[in-house]
């Protein structure tokens, strides 16, 4: 098992939507926020006509036999401060597969003024599988208003969601389940969560009762400068949205709560660098009709280090003079003659081999160096002519 890994991804779902951009604690999304997972207590929610719940339940396929063990991991936050400041809860518990077989298991748990109950099944469906059953309830009393949600948060389970290991057994996908299993998975009922395998890639150890979409192995994105708990925006967008905020809005965020404020201050200390790694990455590429890009060899595709242009060896950080040939467009003409510095060599799928270039004078030099369009350009090794420090050709 990868703990640290799942319990990455974990953490991530327990803080999707904690506070969103533009993390002022004014700003109206703020003050009526915790769209995801939330348990309310029974009475209330049965009072209410939309989907709000007070519990939710997970049924997943399992390998196993008498020897095998599960452990249960519920996590959930719990408003604790004006305004709607959390701490983190956790409960655990340990089970037989043998005990949930003979009978249900339940667990109650208490956090003044939060209680609930985590309950386990199990039944056999074929020689060696089995149908696993887990729901969390809020238990809780509540003599909240109706319609008044504010004032029953600090008794609901915010971001409730549950992670399942097995040891001596396997869960099945029920997102791609083998063939031989898919109406065994279909007679698995999920309400208010769905289960995804979690961990390494291929690893069944481990499953994660998400109250969000996600896929089986979800992952975090490495280039990722930390949480910024708004995953309905695209990072690089959000962090520059940031920059933009007023004195007065920025004074605001870092008299607000901690987390926010660590928001803003990573933010406006970001180095250059890091924001060029969010401007796009490549995970993998393939040809059409080819193997998917997860299992394709990169390696063979990759670009040269140097290229030989009239007997130089040109690199990245070279200055060249611009000679474009093909005059496809307006640039063609307006770069005609002007100094670049090599950024990158790159080789497309055709095995064509294109210099990335930044022109030397360009006062946005520094966002062609971040791969910004309209500051970096490509050419070919024959469209340029390499040159001195001093500026003449070589």
């Amino acid at each position: 098992m990868d703990r640290a890994l799942i319990d990455q991804i974990a953490r991530a779902v327990l803080y999707e939507g904690y506070v969103l951009y533009p993390y002022r604690p004014s700003s109206l999304k703020n003050t009526k926020r915790w769209t995801f997972g939330i348990l309310y207590p029974e009475k209330w929610a049965a009072a209410q006509t939309g989907s709000d719940r007070s519990n939710f339940r997970m049924e997943c396929l399992l390998r196993g036999d008498e020897s095998s063990r599960l452990s249960a991991l519920v996590r959930f936050l719990q408003v604790t401060e004006p305004g709607g400041a959390a701490t983190e809860r956790e409960v655990s518990l340990e089970v037989t597969l043998t005990e949930i077989m003979v009978a249900e298991s339940r667990q109650e748990f208490r956090s003044d003024p939060i209680q609930g109950e985590i309950a386990f099944s199990a039944v056999g469906v074929a020689p060696g599988l089995y149908r696993l059953t887990m729901s969390v309830a809020n238990t809780a009393e509540s003599d909240a208003p109706e319609h008044d949600r504010d004032a029953v948060l600090p008794r609901s389970l915010i971001s409730a969601h549950a992670a399942l290991s097995v040891s001596d057994g396997e869960f099945v996908s029920l997102t791609d389940p083998p063939a031989d299993l898919v109406d065994a998975a279909s007679q698995c009922a999920n309400a208010g969560v769905w289960p995804v395998l979690v961990g390494a890639e291929g690893s069944t150890d481990t499953i994660l009762a998400s109250p969000i979409i996600l896929s089986d192995y979800p992952q975090m994105a490495p280039e990722s400068s930390g949480d910024l708990y708004d995953a309905t925006e695209i990072e690089e967008i959000l962090l520059l949205r940031i920059m933009t905020l007023t004195d007065d809005e920025k004074a605001e965020v870092r008299g607000s709560e901690e987390r926010a404020r660590k928001i803003l201050e990573r933010a406006e200390t970001l180095p250059a660098e890091h924001m060029m790694r969010l401007h796009g990455t490549i995970r993998g590429l393939a040809p059409a009709g080819a193997e998917p890009w997860s299992a394709w060899d990169t390696t063979a595709n990759a670009p040269p280090s140097s290229v030989r242009v009239n007997g130089s060896d040109l690199k990245a950080g070279d200055r060249v003079r611009l000679k474009p040939a093909k005059r496809a467009d307006i640039f063609d003409s307006a770069l005609q003659g002007r100094v670049a510095v090599i950024e990158a060599i790159e080789r497309d799928f055709e095995d064509n081999v294109h210099l990335a270039v930044v022109l030397e004078d360009d006062p946005g030099r520094d966002m062609g160096e971040m791969r910004q369009i309209g500051h970096r350009f490509f050419f070919s090794p024959a469209e340029v002519e390499p040159m001195n420090s001093q500026g003449a050709a070589l």
